[in-house]
């Protein structure tokens, strides 16, 4: 037997290969002109492929474009369709800017948007113009932009290495790399120059500026060097990808995860090397700060600075984390262990460790030695210089908060008031005491000033007792000297014991603190989640929300929930309160489902934080929030509970939703059921008392002696509404009936000249007012129906025509075959549909007219398209040619049974 193998594809990877597509689908495409620096041509090229689209009948909308004084460039502009750009004010000055409003408006089919990593005049709706870009993207537009090597965020400082400056505006690797194209433009180092030169790049003062700084040779060819080692990277990603799309994983599949261990003494630099390394690799990369006790007395620069290397690593598209422990290798290595990371990252020390001091690289080589150690040189001014970086906001810091309710001059204080007690009571309890036991006291208040106030005033604590014991009661008394040798070793125990138990208590204080803090938080979770399981009313799960995010995050919150059109509304008590809130960046944040305002890249000078609720199947709402401290809340592991709490009420919210749905709908159909259970008994006890109404109308008319003209008037008009209701009361049982699925269909192949026919002499007396015109093709084919069920819904169809035109109107009916269907078409001359209400008018209870003195309570329609669906059939209502209104009823050709041949007996013939 042949060994069977299992090629199926993994299913989950094919579903999400299709909604990825789909996003694609629904998102426009982004095409980046890419070049070593300015002056390659990057936006001459861009409009010379405008042109061409343009020229094929595209429509191209040029944006924004910078010409930078280039003749060449700004002749390429005409020609094609320019948006103004908008002034937007600042400081006094009214500063040119890209219209995104009016780009979206447009209803432009691609977008040149040039300089992709400019930054927007403060008080835009984005602070990056590549966010703009992005919201193009995702409205369905295309656009064609421009970017230099040195914009790019993971080599940023690898080009201030090479040219002394460093670029401020920068864009984002993962902006770069999902780019549906990327174009590179590459001209030669000395043909730039000559550019320059002759002015083709800059003009005047500019030129000669750029040419004794960044403009030299050995600088151009290096960033030509990474330009083009960028772009083979993102073209090595593009066949990586169609490879995986194609199912041809084998030469490509890598399962390299790199690990950036992010510390005080190293960081940016060793973020922005392995976002780098990532990059070449093709791999996923984490970012991780390692928090040990004595990393917890950082002073809050440094801790916040060590922050920074975390969000920046997030913005280049690392998994963070902030991980607690006492030893920083044994960490890294687990981590590693447990997220199968094949290389770490990590700074090379900027000085020599201590001789009983391993390095942190020969640890982890100890501990991991399957892992990769790749080292990045810091230069050691990074630190001094970060370090010292004033506060965004010009806020003043305050110290890092200590593990331990005192102060740490007063933990000091009282670990050698202790210590000096200590040798008080001995004193007095010498008498009484041998020498081991008041060694023993003295190791026992060691060990209590270790528990209560940490290891340095545990050791003070070891060093005074050591002493104590030494002067006052090891002989000789009242001097350091000592008699016996066996004392010394008594000393050193103490001292060792003292030492060491400072230490694990410390080490053990740290991990009870972090695993109180980290108790905390699931806690809250919890008793969150406990309390959304059992909301069954979105007013419920706004007061819970509102109340754990002051508990656990101590901000001010409000929760926005949008309308059925999607519009958000800010709550009249939050309206009301302190918290103000922006409507738009909270509708911005909820439309693209995205973070906004302070901490973001959108709005960031926004004084809140906007959260969008995003659940399975949409986003419920935004979450609004005012911290108290909000570096806090920005920090990694807030961020992530933050995210939790978001995900926990979006689905809350979610259920609330469907819950109120399901409700809504058990309500209809059992409203729906009543409804048709009151019909039925209604109709069949108005039954009996028409038809003897009608009885008696008939037998007064032919009562004798004769009635008078006014008797026979009177029993007319009896008759006819007495037939009337009783034709209302046989629709109410028919709606009834179908709704109850009591309906059977006896289909049999007929003709449909006759069904017409015969429709028409039962609804004679209601056309009798009407020119009835009848246009029926000789070749119908026979159709399958139920006959009495079809004259049911011409009849139907004809009376309702009769109802709403006008004495003296026309009736049409006729018939075509279309393809595999049949139609039937009923048409009037009178004042046609009320616009829009095509569909409305089959709807149950729905008339033509709301205000009319014209019978009937709108079940005739409701019945036919009923009638015509349990056919297989289409019915429906639409304005006529000329005027008037045409109902058309198709019903499926088919094939009818072929009539066998009679064959005609052979005469004989007898000659």
């Amino acid at each position: 037997m042949a060994k069977m193998t299992n090629d199926r594809p993994d299913p989950d990877m094919l579903l999400e290969q299709v909604r990825e597509q789909e996003r694609r689908d629904s998102r426009g495409r982004l095409r980046i002109y890419f070049g070593a620096s300015a002056g390659v041509g990057k936006t001459y090229a861009m409009l010379s492929a405008a042109h061409a689209l343009h020229a094929a009948g595209g429509n191209v909308l040029v944006g924004v474009v910078e010409t930078h004084g280039r003749s060449e460039t700004a002749r390429l502009v005409e020609g094609l369709p320019l948006l103004p750009l908008k002034e937007v004010v600042y400081r006094d000055k009214a500063l040119p800017e890209f219209d995104i409003d009016a780009a979206l408006a447009s209803g432009a089919g691609l977008v040149l948007v040039d300089e992709l990593a400019h930054s927007n005049v403060p008080g835009s709706r984005h602070r990056k113009r590549w966010q703009d870009v992005e919201e193009l993207l995702d409205a369905g537009i295309d656009v064609y932009t421009t970017v230099n090597v040195q914009h790019l965020e993971s080599l940023n400082d690898v080009v201030g290495g090479i040219t002394g400056i460093r670029v401020a505006e920068t864009v984002p690797d993962t902006v770069f790399d999902r780019a549906d194209e990327v174009v590179m433009v590459d001209v030669p180092a000395d043909e730039l120059l000559s550019r320059l030169r002759t002015g083709r790049v800059y003009q005047g003062a500019q030129a000669e500026r750029a040419a004794g700084n960044f403009f030299r040779k050995g600088n151009l060819i290096a960033l030509r060097e990474l330009a083009l080692r960028r772009t083979a990277d993102r073209i090595e990603g593009d066949v990586r990808a169609y490879r995986v799309e194609k199912s041809i994983d084998a030469i490509w599949k890598t399962g390299a995860v790199l690990l950036a261990c992010v510390g005080v003494d190293a960081g940016e630099q060793v973020v922005r090397a392995c976002a780098r390394l990532a990059n070449q690799l093709g791999a996923r990369w984490h970012a991780v700060y390692v928090e040990t006790p004595a990393l917890q007395r950082l002073s809050e620069v440094q801790r916040e600075h060590v922050l920074d290397h975390l969000r920046l690593a997030d913005k280049l598209g690392a998994v963070t984390a902030v991980l607690p422990g006492s030893d920083a290798a044994q960490v890294l290595a687990e981590y590693a262990e447990n997220h199968n990371l094949s290389k770490l990252v990590l700074g090379r020390p900027q000085r020599a460790p201590l001789p009983w001091h391993k390095p942190l690289a020969r640890r982890l080589a100890a501990l991991a030695p399957e892992v990769d150690l790749v080292e990045v040189a810091t230069p050691p001014r990074e630190v001094g210089a970060l370090l010292a970086r004033p506060r965004k906001d010009g806020a003043a810091r305050r110290p890092y908060a200590s593990p331990h309710p005192l102060p740490q001059p007063t933990r000091y204080l009282l670990g050698a008031c202790a210590s000096l007690g200590t040798g008080v009571l001995a004193w007095v309890l010498s008498a009484w005491l041998d020498l081991p036991n008041i060694a023993m006291l003295f190791l026992l208040v060691t060990v209590l000033v270790a528990y209560l106030f940490g290891r340095g005033p545990s050791v003070l604590a070891t060093c005074i007792s050591v002493a104590l014991l030494d002067f006052f009661f090891v002989p000789p008394r009242f001097s350091f000297a000592v008699s016996d040798f066996q004392y010394l070793v008594t000393f050193g125990t103490m001292l060792a014991v003292g030492l060491i138990t400072g230490q694990l208590t410390a080490l053990l204080r740290f991990q009870v603190r972090v695993a109180q803090q980290r108790e905390n938080r699931w806690r809250a979770l919890y008793e969150f989640s406990s309390t959304l399981s059992g909301a069954l009313q979105s007013d419920q799960i706004l007061d819970a929300s509102r109340e754990f995010v002051t508990r656990a995050f101590r901000a001010e919150a409000v929760l926005l929930l949008p309308d059925d059109d999607g519009k958000l509304h800010v709550p009249e008590r939050a309206a009301a309160g302190s918290l103000q809130v922006e409507p738009g960046t909270a509708q911005w944040a909820f439309d693209h489902a995205l973070p906004a305002g302070m901490g973001t890249d959108t709005l960031p000078a926004s004084p809140l934080f906007y959260l969008p609720l995003v659940a399975p199947m949409r986003t419920r709402g935004v979450l609004a929030l005012a911290p108290e401290q909000p570096d806090r809340i920005l920090a990694p592991e807030q961020r992530q509970q933050l995210d939790t709490f978001a995900t926990v009420t979006a689905i809350a919210l979610e259920r609330v939703h469907y819950i109120e749905v399901a409700q809504g709908a058990l309500v209809d159909m059992e409203s729906e059921r009543l409804r048709n259970s009151l019909l039925a008994a209604l109709g069949h006890d108005l039954r009996t008392p028409l038809t003897l109404l009608v009885g008696v109308s008939e037998s007064l008319a032919a009562s004798s002696p004769p009635l008078s003209a006014l008797q026979l008037s009177l029993a007319g008009t009896l008759k006819s509404e007495a037939l009337r209701m009783s034709t209302l009361v046989a629709n109410l049982l028919d709606m009834a009936r179908i709704q109850s699925g009591g309906v059977h269909l006896h289909l049999d192949w007929q003709s449909i000249e006759e069904v017409v026919g015969s429709a028409l002499r039962v609804s004679r007396e209601v056309l009798a007012a009407h020119h009835v015109e009848t246009r029926l093709p000789p070749d119908l084919p026979l159709v399958q129906f139920d006959a009495p069920l079809l004259e049911r819904v011409l009849c139907n169809v004809l009376e309702n025509a009769a109802k709403y035109t006008p004495r003296g109107s026309t009736v049409k009916i006729d018939a075509r075959v279309r393809g595999d269907w049949i139609e039937l078409r009923v048409t009037d001359n009178g004042p046609g549909l009320p616009p829009g209400r095509e569909e409305a008018i089959f709807e149950k209870f729905t008339r033509g007219e709301k205000e009319s003195n014209t019978p009937g309570v709108g079940l005739g329609l409701a019945i036919c398209r009923a009638i015509v669906e349990a056919h297989g059939g289409t019915i429906r209502a639409e304005q006529a040619p000329g005027g008037g209104a045409r109902i058309v009823i198709a019903l499926k050709r088919g094939e009818p049974p072929a009539v066998p041949e009679i064959e005609e007996p052979l005469e004989d013939h007898h000659g």
